[in-house]
């Protein structure tokens, strides 16, 4: 018997932090906001900026860091955490928490 459709399906989350040109900090989060499943959660007047991403697949998590690092004044984007598990054990309640 096959488990259902939520049971297959993924959720990926990720965190980042990305590195950009100061002077370039505020149009650097706004294209990374711009991007599916992308939150920015902190950013310095240094050009830290900490990142999450969600996505269906490890595939479109890697296409999305990728994406974050061709954005014109980042100097780098580092993978801090990644994690997968099904949607279903996602959005699974945790008793007595």
């Amino acid at each position: 018997m096959s488990r259902p459709a939520l049971w297959r399906e993924e959720l990926h989350i990720a965190s980042l932090v990305v590195h950009a040109t100061p002077c370039r900090i505020e149009s650097v989060a706004t294209a990374v906001t711009a991007l599916p499943g992308a939150l920015v959660h902190a950013s310095s007047a240094h050009g830290k900026l900490v990142v999450t991403l969600e996505a269906p697949t490890a595939e479109e998590i890697t296409a999305r860091v990728s994406n974050i690092q061709r954005i014109d004044g980042v100097l780098s984007a580092a993978l801090v955490y990644q994690c997968a598990d099904s949607l279903a054990a996602m959005n699974e309640e945790i008793p007595h928490a």
